[in-house]
């Protein structure tokens, strides 16, 4: 007999943008999720600074202070689920399992040696919530010989797939990714490049701010179409899908690259930077998914309000809607679907979609750390 294992799951994730620590409670009924409750729990600004540097490849670490920076994350996401569950008034022991997907600080999905590595203990997290964890769900799809990512797109699947026609699900956060749902039930998916980690990261060194709030900063600049040509000139753009890209890559030394950089203000930087998301996300869409009849925005990205209509006029009158038009919350999208991962962990079912990641077959994600039993 199957155990449906239906009930309470905690989803965890801190994006390429390390903004802060997204937690999802999530109930499952019928193996339908719901959203009980959902927070951003704010990183320490030290350790923020510590993984950005290290996710930039600005800070190398020895092997010490790579596990006390392992052990300090799996300690920031124990809290991030135990405030969740203030929140809720839920006890830990009445939640089943906790999906964590920890912090990225590497991903080199090809290659001789490919690899991705996230961070954030997961024998602390269960001893310090008391929830079975389960966690590294990225590695067992790059053994097979995937990308590891995205790995979402199957969560979206499960959530926003349309009554009729294809969509696209744009998910706009450090890194954007699309996620074509077609009518044949075919799902397919990949990551475009930058859509909120160069701004944060340009925003930061030059206003002190972590985010470009509102797009305003971009707002009051120029495109340089010189640069954003340079920029869309990169060989990631070009590649063909299944890909998946991140802070390694797109970063700040990857901007200063650019001689052109120096000689703009920062506020003309920051607007080429909102059009290099828009445009690499929209030729995206239209080169993979022109048939879709409509775009669905979650990720952080949906706050900025400049981006989103960059977007919506590339778009050119295909409806561009917010997830929670569809009810489901745009922040907590990618924490649920890590507990979503951990649902289908604990009922023995697969979590990757070899379409999406090039992987050479299904595969069980994640591994189980289990919490002290009293």
């Amino acid at each position: 007999m199957t155990v449906t294992r239906d009930g309470l799951y905690l989803g965890l994730i801190s994006g390429t943008s390390a903004d802060g620590i997204d937690a999802a409670l999530v109930r499952f009924t019928d193996g339908r999720p719901g959203l009980v409750a959902g927070l951003t729990h704010p990183w320490d600004e030290i350790l923020r600074g510590r993984i950005l540097a290290v996710a930039q490849d600005e800070l190398r670490l020895d092997l010490d202070a790579y596990g006390r920076l392992d052990v300090a994350v799996g300690l920031a996401f124990a809290d991030a689920a135990r405030a969740v569950l203030d929140r809720a008034g839920v006890a830990a022991n009445e939640v089943t399992a906790l999906g964590s997907h920890g912090q990225t600080i590497r991903h080199r999905p090809t290659g001789e040696f490919p690899f991705t590595l996230q961070i954030g203990d997961p024998s602390v997290i269960a001893e310090r919530t008391g929830v079975d964890t389960v966690a590294d769900f990225r590695r067992p799809d790059i053994a097979a010989g995937g990308q590891g990512a995205p790995l979402v797109p199957a969560f979206h699947a499960t959530v926003l797939r349309p009554e009729q026609g294809s969509r696209v699900v744009l998910n706009l956060g450090g890194i954007a990714n699309v996620t074509r749902l077609a009518p044949d039930g075919g799902v397919t998916g990949f990551d475009t490049g930058p859509a909120n980690g160069l701004m944060d990261a340009w925003c930061l060194r030059h206003r002190g701010q972590p985010f470009d709030r509102d797009g305003l900063f971009a707002a009051s600049g120029r495109v340089d179409p010189t640069l954003l040509a340079e920029l869309l000139a990169d060989a990631y753009f070009a590649l063909s899908p299944p890909k998946s890209t991140g802070r390694e890559h797109f970063h700040l030394a990857w901007l200063d690259a650019h001689p052109r950089v120096a000689a703009l203000a920062p506020e003309d930087v920051q607007a080429t930077l909102l059009a290099l998301g828009a445009v690499s996300v929209v030729d995206a869409i239209e080169q993979y998914a022109a048939d879709a009849t409509d775009v669905v925005a979650c990720g952080g990205g949906v706050h900025n309000k400049a981006l989103m209509d960059a977007i919506a006029v590339r778009l050119e009158g295909r409806p561009l809607h917010a997830s929670g038009a569809f009810g489901i919350d745009p922040d907590m999208m990618e924490a649920m679907a890590f507990a979503w991962l951990a649902y289908r962990r604990l009922r023995g079912e697969p979590g990757n979609l070899p379409a999406v990641t090039g992987a050479s077959g299904s595969r069980l994600l994640g591994a189980v750390y289990a919490a002290p039993r009293t």
